[in-house]
């Protein structure tokens, strides 16, 4: 059966406090929901994925999840949240036969469980996990005590719910309302929902001390902690002739041109530089040699690209990278940001992870002589 998977990470969740909405927070080196969202990919029943996140975290979701995650904007509730996604894969060529719906604040399911609600749907309609209630129940008003409420037969919902996609569509499509999951969504357009067996490490993120246990169940169960890595990185180029100079990805129209091997793009050859030196894998240099004639006039972005998959390869993604540029001409500001654009595009990153800028030596020294360019970098890497 074809399944896919919903990641529903639209909400603000201000109980949780901290900076940004909860399933963005960091959890063991990685963000909340980007744990979340492995757990999907990686399990042999899942097809596909899509993360649906607010409109305004759509930059931010971006850079802390996989490279090439499929992004959905979500709506103001929840309900609205699925809707969009569930619409999202209809207009997919080939909508899926079952669709998996999970919180992006539960962070810890495992594949077992998937295992469960998806065998669970290949006999049935709809199937969603849930813990048999065992504490004694009370209705409380006013601070006290109202009434005890009998348990049994009460279940505690967790997610993922899953159901076969047409279904579950038609009941989105007709429900007028917010609904407090997807199961009240279901019932309510006549479905049958089996109940499989949850799991108690299946905690939702809620309040602030949820990420302490939710970090010790990760630790328990051997998870990676995490690893930062910093690199820097330096070059020069002269100048000479020609009638553009290539900065950053970007050619920029110039009475002169920078010499060297390749296209001499000062800005890529430093950024380079510093996610090779924060893997301790060289430079430059040691990867793509200037005595090589293949690499003669070689576009540098190929080299950014190559110690961007190389971070990759080794478990690591890029948080953020910055350069600097040092000269006095041509003016950098008219073409910083197509430089962002291009510098994210090689390393398959967002924008709002680059930063490019410019300084001049107050001409004092070769770069205030305008003898030529002059870059710094910076990288960070984050595992995992």
């Amino acid at each position: 059966m074809d399944i896919a998977a919903v990641i529903v990470a639209a909400g603000r969740g201000t109980r949780a406090g901290g900076p940004v909405a909860k399933q963005w927070q960091p959890l063991a080196g990685r963000a909340v929901a980007a744990h979340a969202l492995a757990a999907f990919a990686g399990h042999p029943a899942v097809g596909r994925v899509v993360v649906a996140v607010a409109p305004q975290d759509r930059e931010l979701a971006a850079g802390l999840l996989p490279a090439g995650t499929a992004l959905v904007e979500g709506g103001a509730t929840r309900t609205e949240t699925v809707r969009a996604a569930l619409e999202a894969l209809a207009r997919d060529p080939a909508p899926p036969a079952a669709v998996l719906i999970h919180d992006g604040a539960r962070p810890l399911v495992g594949p077992a469980l998937i295992g469960r609600v998806c065998t669970a749907l290949a006999e049935g309609s709809a199937a969603a996990p849930g813990l048999a209630v065992t504490d004694a129940l009370w209705r409380g008003a006013g601070g006290r005590v109202a009434a005890a409420v009998e348990r049994e037969g009460l279940w505690r919902a967790q997610t993922p719910q899953g159901f076969r996609y047409e279904a579950i569509l038609a009941a989105y499509r007709a429900h007028p309302g917010p609904a407090a999951d997807d199961v009240e969504v279901a019932r309510a357009a006549g479905l049958d929902v089996a109940i499989v067996e949850g799991e108690e490490d299946n905690l939702k993120i809620t309040r602030p001390q949820d990420f302490a246990r939710a970090a010790a169940i990760l630790a328990a169960r051997g998870e990676r902690a995490m690893e930062v890595r910093c690199g820097t990185g330096f070059d020069v180029h002269r100048f000479g002739p020609g009638e553009r100079v290539w900065l950053c990805g970007v050619a920029i129209p110039f009475d002169r041109g920078l010499e060297g091997h390749s296209d001499a793009d000062v800005g890529l050859h430093a950024l380079a530089d510093a996610i090779y030196g924060a893997l301790a894998e060289g430079d430059i240099g040691r990867h793509f040699p200037p005595t090589e004639p293949v690499w003669k006039g070689a576009a540098s972005a190929r080299f950014l690209a190559h110690a961007g998959g190389l971070a990759r390869a080794r478990g690591f993604r890029i948080a953020n990278v910055d350069v600097t540029l040092l000269c006095e001409r041509p003016r950098i500001a008219p073409h910083a940001a197509a430089m962002r654009e291009a510098v994210a595009a090689a390393l398959g990153i967002a924008v709002g992870q680059v930063s490019v800028k410019a300084t001049t030596t107050e001409r004092l020294g070769f770069t205030g002589r305008e003898e030529g360019i002059a870059a710094m970098a910076a990288a960070t890497l984050v595992a995992p």
